[in-house]
């Protein structure tokens, strides 16, 4: 319309040229066409033409191909990563998800609605602070048990210094991720954990005797290693104070679970070989420098023993025979470091994550072997079967022996109790 009112003499150059936001130049480019082709020569050159850079119909219908079937579950993101990494195809996010939005395929992964939080600063240097935590989940997706991965991961750079598949989330498998970290890295300046039982005593649970005395909680065998270490223990109170972690979680849900799929995990041990291959390549793509350089990583000593600070430790009172009662097992005692006897002798039992038993005295190793079992002992097994002659006389005399050897422990809120609360407590008012 504007070319034709041009043409009649009724509108000039350059005030077409304005309407049509282009330069006057181009006006009578276009207007020379018009009036030599007709208004087919308004259109671009280009129409209905495919362009260069386009991508072929063959690698879309093979990225769709792969997203059905070995990529299954995989996030838009994810899949591109692995599309580069093993298949060789090269495209960007975005063309990867056009192509899957075009063909009906989101992204499988559901995100929440964003909440309005505080965010926390990042603390400045490595190693100065660890998020640990565990999660139970259904890593497998059915080709094997419910395990549950604990981890740890750094707050100032978004690593995971390490971690590992447990069949439940128990104290061993937080010694073993400790130790780990220790052995690799250093010993790290604070661990920021839940309200866990694990790291430290309930507060609904009753206070035992010797804590009352004492007038602080016992600490938990992971607390007493933190202790020994000389890290801080500091506790959160929701799932959103350790966000860092929470987000690890769910990142891991999500790319560790497409990984273990695609290398066919259905074992514990299959499980960790595929983790501890995944954590180099997720901590090269996540991680972020610090504020600070350097690591703050406390140093270990050369005399430091790992297997004598990563155990359970429980005191024990060594018998008139020199015998320590450890469960089942007993220990003889031997001679050492210039001291006949240990009996009536306070000692410290070591647990240690291999299964083994030692025991110390005053922090001194004491020479021990297993001592002979008792006859108590013998004619529990001889019932058993696993003596020569089992007689029916003798099922009533060990019925009886281990009715005499039984001594439950009365509970917190026991009548027996209630004498020394009183006691205690006339004594404070004193």
């Amino acid at each position: 319309m504007v070319l034709n009112e041009v043409g009649r003499g009724r509108l000039g150059g350059r005030q077409a040229a304005e309407v049509l936001n282009l330069s006057l130049r181009q006006l009578r480019r276009l207007l020379a066409a018009y009036r030599k082709e007709g208004a087919q020569a308004l259109a671009h050159g280009n129409r209905r033409r495919k362009p260069q850079h386009a991508l072929d119909e063959g690698v879309k219908e093979q990225v769709l191909a792969l997203a059905n079937s070995t990529y299954a579950g995989c996030n838009t993101q994810h899949f591109t990563e692995l599309l580069a990494e093993r298949e060789r195809i090269s495209l960007s996010r975005s063309t990867v998800r056009r192509i899957l939005l075009k063909a009906g395929m989101r992204s499988p992964r559901k995100r929440r609605p964003p909440k309005h939080r505080s965010r926390r600063e990042r603390y400045p240097q490595e190693g100065m602070l660890l998020q640990i935590d565990g999660s139970h989940h259904d890593w497998l997706e059915g080709r094997g048990p419910y395990l549950t991965l604990v981890g740890a991961i750094d707050d100032a750079t978004g690593k995971v210094p390490y971690a590992l598949f447990r069949e439940q989330e128990d104290s061993p498998g937080y010694f073993h991720l400790l130790q780990r970290i220790v052995a690799r890295h250093g010993i790290p300046l604070a661990l920021y954990h839940d309200r866990h039982s694990i790291f430290e005593s309930s507060p609904q649970k009753p206070e035992s005797l010797e804590e009352q005395l004492a007038g602080k909680r016992k600490p938990t065998q992971f607390g007493r290693v933190m202790a020994e270490l000389g890290i801080t223990s500091i506790h959160s109170l929701s799932p959103q104070a350790r966000g860092r972690i929470e987000r690890l979680w769910g990142t891991f849900q999500d790319r560790l679970v497409s990984e273990l799929r695609l290398a066919g995990a259905s074992t514990l041990d299959d499980a960790n070989r595929v983790l501890w291959d995944f954590l180099p390549r997720y901590n090269q793509r996540f991680a972020v420098p610090p504020s600070q350089p350097g690591l703050a990583y406390g140093k270990i000593s050369d005399s430091f023993r790992p297997e004598e600070v990563f155990c359970f430790k429980h005191e024990r009172v060594v018998g008139p025979d020199n015998v320590v009662r450890f469960g089942q097992p007993r220990l003889q005692v031997l001679p050492s470091n210039g001291r006949t006897s240990y009996a009536k002798a306070r000692v410290e039992v070591h647990q240690r994550l291999d299964g083994t038993l030692a025991v110390y005295s005053q922090g001194h190793y004491l020479d021990t072997r297993p001592a002979p079992a008792e006859a108590p002992l013998l004619r529990s097994r001889q019932v058993a079967g696993v003596g020569a002659d089992v007689t029916s006389l003798a099922e009533p005399a060990t019925s009886s022996i281990a009715t005499r050897n039984s001594h439950p422990k009365p509970a917190p809120d026991h009548p027996w109790r209630g004498i020394y609360r009183t006691f205690i407590d006339k004594g404070s008012r004193g």
